[in-house]
């Protein structure tokens, strides 16, 4: 019977990206949208407000995620293209600086000899890749996946406020957005924390704890500059 079994690791990358994308989307939002309500502005003022917001911040997630991981990708090709050349110019020093790596990881000589000679015989670039280079399918670089994954997620973050701006009471607009925001934020924190097998409770507080700061710090200066205009 064959034994399965899955490991977080596997989803680092594109968990990392989406809950990234889905927290900046739901505060950066709702800190733009309860600064420009404090204002003094108007529900279309707002409301276009956050929908420029939401695009804005889409793309610049996407193309930060992109730019960031191509960068990660080109290392990992190059590497891989030195290593692919130097095994086909000295073989024999590339099993023997495998060997020494099992040897490292507590096999005995004679048996790390055998199986690099093994590996390789099998897969040479790919042992060097995953033994050597620390490059497997796992962490492997993957820009589009990256971009797309954070630019959704912001999109998704940040439509949470922007309903809210839809369907509340212009007189209650900023306690309503903040609040909910605070909610979706704690969720998402929690969410995340448990997916990565974290502590729930301190993954919803540390989020909270920084959407809030956020949002307080951009109402006070929205009400800073209505005061002034």
């Amino acid at each position: 019977m064959r034994h399965s079994e899955w490991h977080r690791s596997s989803r680092v990358g594109w968990l990392r990206a989406s809950v990234l994308g889905a927290n900046d989307g739901i505060v950066s939002t709702a800190s733009l949208v309860i600064g420009v309500a404090a204002a003094g502005a108007g529900r279309g003022t707002v409301l276009i407000a956050g929908v420029a917001g939401l695009v804005a911040g889409a793309m610049s997630m996407a193309a930060g995620e992109y730019v960031s991981v191509s960068s990660q990708s080109d290392t990992e090709r190059s590497d891989l293209a030195r290593e692919r050349k130097e095994l086909e110019t000295d073989v024999e020093s590339e099993h023997r600086e495998l060997a020494a790596i099992y040897v490292g990881r507590g096999l005995d000589p004679a048996l790390a000899a055998e199986v690099a000679q093994q590996l390789m015989a099998h897969d040479a670039l790919g042992a060097h890749a995953r033994d050597e280079l620390g490059i497997s399918e796992i962490v492997r670089a993957r820009p589009i996946q990256a971009a797309l994954a954070s630019a959704l997620s912001f999109a998704g973050g940040a439509a949470l406020p922007l309903g809210m701006v839809v369907v509340t009471p212009p007189a209650g607009l900023v306690p309503a957005v903040a609040a909910l925001s605070l909610v979706f934020l704690a969720i998402l924190g929690g969410i995340a924390a448990r997916v990565g097998g974290a502590s729930i409770r301190t993954g919803a507080i540390r989020v909270t704890f920084w959407g809030a700061l956020a949002m307080a710090l951009t109402a006070a200066v929205g009400s800073l500059f209505g005061v002034i205009a």
